[in-house]
């Protein structure tokens, strides 16, 4: 697929055009981008339906993001669509950095054979978009609205009334929340007058998509000075269909429209790749750094996810990443709310844990920003000497920043986590997201996996030596638990497969944790309990069940307030 190809999808009159009524939607999602539509079938998952306005009829122009992290793999593979992103894709694990023609670093992000996805997957954002469109329309509960444009926002008590442009004239939409995944250009935002805070950077970026046959692998290449793009940087990263992308930074000032001609573009892309390679140009776009966002991402009933939110400059794959991450973070609170199991106090934890999780993001895409388009004379001698050093000192070559890759941020601090009581090692520690692990691991692999048991609400993790050994009062414990009006569904983990036979409650089932390597992560030993929220992100946990604390827990973990005499209680009793 490529912008010759894309589908376009038809303009079609809503109900609020066709009916003199109106009816409030419980959500309506501007943008059908990968947020936009992440929102979307993970709310669908829950049983949501939602309205969701695109004002273009088709996909995105050009890749745009293309490297999908791990942990955006496994918030797909929760919503369950991310086996065609993974039969699309190209995987690859190394990076090189190069500086004029020697190469000064390179890193190997291998996949760990104990983990369901690869560290990156590479896939053209418009072919993600496809994928996720049609798990949408899959779902029943995602009416999409191609060519409907948001002109207007107006917030009331119990809702929000859209103004919204079409093709067959304007009309007013309602609903009880709206989530703007609108991109950089946001209408939303615009209608509300808010305004980003950070900065744009000077050095502009040729970016293009080109369809060549290479022999180059499938690893991500970066140089500094190189004599095909001498005195500034380039990159270079394959894709499906062929499709390679290309970003080359330009001089300051240049003139977007001059470098975007064909031929301006073409020369540079040839210098690259050789002038005996054949190549055609599909796409290209030029763009400057920015890190920056909105003060606030939740404004009453209105949350701003994805580039409407923030930007970030590309190195390091940051931005489709944590945009992702936003709508993963917001879609299990929507739907408490929804449903009437939590109160709207809970949103606060979005934006405190979205803008905490973008801002290090910003930080970190800040430090390779000034690294590979050093603004100041300082940073430049910094950069050159870093450059310089590392063509014949190893110790040096860390220190080469072509932009960090991604990696999801611990909300250790976040005000969800009942903190620690018990004595445990710092891994999986409340704040921290569980990674997607085998847990029956053999030389072929494994073929169950942990976000399998997780991430379809509140989930719990109570170790076991064997299910024969839980007390009766617990297990009658448990099982109440899991028939709470926000119901924890508990994994017994044990190691062998003595299960057979034993009969537990509704809602709690044994896990067999072959190799262990769950209990080890865990540290975890006969009576460890793990309280873990819808995103698979650890909340609580104790040496000891103890219903009373885990329900405490769950209501800390939905928004609810737990005083500081209380925290003293447990902190003097754990």
């Amino acid at each position: 697929m490529n912008q010759e190809t894309h589908p376009q999808h038809p303009y079609v009159p809503a109900e609020e055009q066709r009916a003199s009524t109106r009816r409030r939607h419980p959500v309506v999602i501007c943008g059908a981008g990968p947020v936009g539509l992440t929102t979307a079938v993970g709310l669908a998952r829950q049983g949501i339906p939602v309205v969701l306005l695109e004002k273009d009829h088709t996909y995105s122009i050009g890749s745009r993001a293309i490297c999908w992290a791990e942990r955006t793999l496994d918030i797909w593979n929760r919503l369950g669509c991310v086996q065609p992103i993974l039969e699309r894709s190209v995987t690859w694990s190394i990076g090189r950095v190069y500086y004029q023609a020697q190469e000064v670093y390179n890193f190997d992000l291998k996949p760990s054979a104990d983990h369901k996805h690869p560290p990156f997957r590479n896939l053209q954002q418009y072919e993600v978009e496809a994928i996720l469109y049609r798990a949408s329309q899959e779902s029943g509960k995602v009416d999409v609205r191609w060519g409907h444009q948001i002109t207007g926002v107006r917030q009331e008590s119990e809702g929000v009334v859209l103004s919204v442009q079409t093709p067959g004239g304007t009309y007013e939409l309602e609903a009880r929340y709206v989530v703007a995944a609108d991109g950089a250009q946001s209408g939303v935002r615009q209608s509300m007058g808010l305004e980003f805070e950070g900065a744009v950077f000077e050095s502009p970026f040729l970016i293009a998509d080109i369809r060549m046959k290479a022999d180059f692998p499938s690893e991500r290449f970066f140089w500094f000075d190189p004599s095909f793009h001498p005195g500034r940087s380039a990159l270079l990263h394959k894709q499906a269909n062929n499709l390679w992308r290309i970003d080359l930074q330009l001089e300051p000032g240049a003139d977007p429209d001059e470098e975007r001609r064909p031929e301006r573009v073409a020369p540079r892309i040839r210098a690259m790749v050789g002038e005996d390679t054949a190549f055609d140009v599909v796409w290209s776009s030029v763009y400057t750094f920015k890190c920056r966002r909105l003060a606030s991402f939740w404004h009453g009933r209105v949350f701003f996810a994805g580039d409407a939110a923030h930007q970030l400059s590309p190195f390091g794959a940051r931005g489709g990443n944590c945009a992702v991450q936003d709508a993963d973070n917001l879609v299990w609170k929507l739907g408490l709310v929804l449903k009437g199991l939590a109160s709207d106090s809970i949103f606060a934890s979005y934006n405190e844990e979205r803008i905490f999780g973008s801002d290090f993001d910003i930080m970190t895409a800040m430090r390779s920003n000034h690294f590979i388009a050093p603004q100041t004379r300082v940073r430049q001698a910094f950069r050159d000497a870093v450059l310089a050093l590392s063509q014949k000192w190893s110790f040096v070559r860390p220190l080469v920043n072509s932009g960090r890759m991604s990696n999801p941020v611990p909300l250790l601090s976040s005000s969800l986590n009942t903190p620690d009581t018990d004595e445990f090692t710092q891994a999986m520690r409340p704040g921290m997201p569980s990674p997607n692990i085998g847990l029956d691991a053999t030389q072929g692999g494994s073929s169950r996996w942990l976000h399998d048991e997780l991430g379809k609400g509140f989930s719990a993790l109570y170790f076991a030596q064997s299910v024969g050994d839980i007390p009766a009062k617990e297990l009658e414990a448990l099982a109440e638990l899991a028939n709470a009006p926000i119901p924890i569904q508990t994994r017994v983990v044990v190691a062998g497969s003595e299960t057979r036979g034993v009969k537990l409650p509704s809602g709690v089932t044994p896990l067999v944790d072959t190799q262990g390597i769950l209990a080890r992560l865990c540290d975890a030993r006969p009576g460890t309990f793990y309280l873990i929220r819808p995103d698979c992100y650890v909340v609580a946990r104790w040496r000891q069940f103890d219903a009373q604390r885990v329900r405490r827990a769950l209501d800390r973990a939905t928004g609810g307030k737990v005083g500081d005499a209380q925290a003293k209680v447990e902190t003097n009793h754990g």
